[in-house]
Formats: C-alpha cells, sequence, structure tokens
C-alpha cells in the first residue's frame, strides 16, 4: 500500500473505489441490487374471474396479473440507473405459478444482475359486484318510456346499446352493474347498482335521443344516522327521431336536433330554422319516419328537379330538387309524403346541446 493512497476501508484494496471508499467487489458484497418475498399472493374472484391488483378490482390476462403483483413488491435499490426485469412464468397448476425474475442495472456505473424465484399463489375471494348481485343490491331504477305509445323493439335494442357503449366509455366502478332489468307494460326497465350510473347514462340519453326525465327518491332504511334511498329516473324517449318529418302548421319540418328543452327542427322548402318545445312537439304528426325514407340515385338532373327509379313500381318519377342541392351531387335523400316523394334537405345535426 502506497503512503497516502487511496484504499478500501474494507480490505485495503487500492485502486478504483466508489463514492463509499470501498472497492468494486466490497461494493458489490455490501450493495443489494432488489429483493422479492418467496410467495407472492394474489386474489380472484370466482364467479367473474376479476383479479384484485392495487386495492382494485379488474379484468387482467394471468400473465399480466403475475407480473404486476410482482412489481408491486419487487424492491429495487433506489439508485439503480438502466434497470430491466425479465420474467419466466412456468404455471405449476390453476392457482399456483412459479416465476422466475431476472433483474440488472447500474448501481454508481457499476453492473448488478439477480435472479430470484418466487411463487404467485392465486386464492379465492369474491368481488363487492358479486357480493352485492348476491345480495339484490341496488341503488337506482330507469324506466324507459317513450311519449304517448309504447317503445317498439327497434328502439328498446337501440336504448339498451348505449348502456353498453357508456360503460365502455367511463372509468369502471364496482358498483356499475346490472342487477335486473327486461320488459315491463309500456317500456323497459334497468335495474343498477349505482345512481351515478343511473344519472350519467340519462343524461347521455338525453343527449343522444332527446326527451325527459324525472327523478325520485324514496327511503329504504337507515345507516350510520343517515336515510338509505333508492333512486328512480323516468325517462322518455320522444315518438320522433332526428331526420322524421313532421306538419306544422300546414308546412312540412325537418327534425333537426335535441336541445335541453326541446328539439331545434329545420323547414323542408326553405332555409328556416326554429325551436319546439316538448309540449309542441307533441302536437305534431310525423308524416315520414326517417327509417321509412331512402337514398336514389338520380339519373337525369336540371337546375330544379331530378329523376330517379321508383323501385315501387319500376318507374321513372320526377322530384323537386332541395334547396340546399348543390347542383353536383349524385344521390338525394326522398320520403314519400301525402301522395308524392318529396326531396329533403340534408340534417348534420343530432346532439342535445347542453
Amino acid at each position: 500500500m502506497a503512503l497516502g493512497g487511496a484504499f478500501c476501508v474494507l480490505c485495503g484494496a487500492e485502486g478504483e473505489l466508489t463514492t463509499e471508499r470501498l472497492c468494486i467487489p466490497c461494493f458489490k458484497q455490501r450493495t443489494t441490487l432488489s429483493k422479492l418475498p418467496e410467495t407472492v399472493q394474489g386474489y380472484r374472484c370466482p364467479k367473474c374471474m376479476m383479479y384484485l391488483h392495487a386495492k382494485r378490482w379488474g379484468h387482467h390476462t394471468d400473465e399480466e396479473y403475475q407480473e404486476g403483483l410482482i412489481e408491486e413488491v419487487l424492491e429495487v435499490d433506489g439508485r439503480t440507473n438502466a434497470l430491466g426485469i425479465a420474467m419466466l412464468h412456468q404455471p405449476i397448476d390453476d392457482r399456483n405459478t412459479r416465476i422466475s425474475v431476472q433483474v440488472s442495472g447500474f448501481i454508481e456505473e457499476i453492473e448488478f444482475e439477480t435472479i430470484h424465484s418466487t411463487m404467485v399463489r392465486i386464492s379465492n375471494a369474491v368481488c363487492p359486484t358479486c357480493t352485492r348481485k348476491a345480495g339484490n343490491y341496488f341503488e337506482a331504477t330507469v324506466q324507459l318510456r317513450s311519449s304517448g305509445r309504447r317503445l317498439g323493439e327497434d328502439e328498446v335494442k337501440a336504448v339498451r346499446t348505449t348502456f353498453d357503449n357508456y360503460i365502455d366509455s367511463i372509468d369502471p366502478d364496482p358498483l356499475f352493474f346490472i342487477n335486473n332489468e327486461g320488459d315491463v307494460p309500456g317500456g323497459y326497465d334497468m335495474v343498477l347498482g349505482s345512481k351515478a350510473l343511473a344519472r350519467g347514462w340519462t343524461k347521455h340519453l338525453l343527449r343522444k335521443f332527446g326527451g325527459t326525465s324525472k327523478e325520485t327518491n324514496s327511503i329504504v332504511g337507515r345507516k350510520d344516522g343517515e336515510d338509505l334511498t333508492r333512486l328512480t329516473i323516468s325517462y322518455r324517449k320522444p315518438a320522433f327521431d332526428i331526420g322524421d318529418v313532421i306538419r306544422r302548421k300546414d308546412r312540412y319540418w325537418l327534425i333537426y336536433s335535441w336541445q335541453k328543452e326541446g328539439a331545434v327542427i329545420t323547414a323542408v322548402d326553405r332555409q328556416e330554422r326554429t325551436g319546439l318545445t316538448w309540449r309542441d312537439l307533441e302536437k305534431t304528426t310525423v308524416v315520414s319516419r326517417y327509417v321509412e325514407q331512402i337514398d336514389v340515385e338520380l339519373l337525369n338532373r336540371d337546375s330544379s328537379a331530378a329523376e330517379f327509379m321508383d323501385t315501387n313500381d319500376w318507374k321513372v318519377k320526377t322530384v323537386s330538387l332541395p334547396y340546399d342541392d348543390d347542383g353536383i351531387q349524385s344521390s338525394i335523400r326522398i320520403g314519400f309524403i301525402g301522395d308524392e316523394w318529396v326531396a329533403l334537405p340534408a340534417i348534420t345535426g343530432g346532439a342535445n346541446d347542453e
């Protein structure tokens, strides 16, 4: 040892030292790159097969869940740079998987590598959603109805589909489930596990289809000195759709879009728009439903009229062009109003203006 030279404080070796004045062998001996328990516990609901991870239930693949559990309990030295983790899965049975974990990285520019072997064990635990379902738990009922008539099967299907789309578009929650659903006299009922879900979906329906909603609350008990209530929302879908042609004051109007208090309608014969309340709308008559209108290819056209083939009798018919015709479009939308075909202007509305 040279007099006054730098040396390792543990073994006395000279040469390259770390900031802790240790040689590389001593530094590696005293430093632990990572720690991992010999067993890692996970939980899976036997009813819906959701996994519990980070205090939340959700659907995961087996490998994705196992790796998430390991990353949650794996301890790595905070000074590590360029950290790398690789895992090898060796399933033993449906509940146990042996996993080899390779951890590598650099601490003070010295390369480390550790290989762990751990057993991931999966136990049964019923999730809150299945617990509530089994106990017939619910917080809200959404009653789907139509103004002035019974909901058609196609309408029920369209409205019901929006529920699945809405659920997919929001963050998951254990209470966001259906307790019961089905046809009832006059419409369709959805019994839900969450008031927030019922209110959120109702707002979604109002934006998409328009209509009105009414809330009522009933007290079902008390807990911790507070009333426990259940919510009932009666949603009434308009007996109209976007694109329907209605008759009002001897003129024809297209339903253009929904708004909170009613509908925006646009005239069929000229560029003119106005608003109607829900009460005024119910006083009108639908003369051409959107689903009954058709798009036709034009055979001939001039500046004011066009010819098309009527597939009902395979005869060539003439129709006046709509006011928004651009002079070059090859097809138009027509509706049978009264005893003749009428060309309809294009509509681009549909959303509820909140």
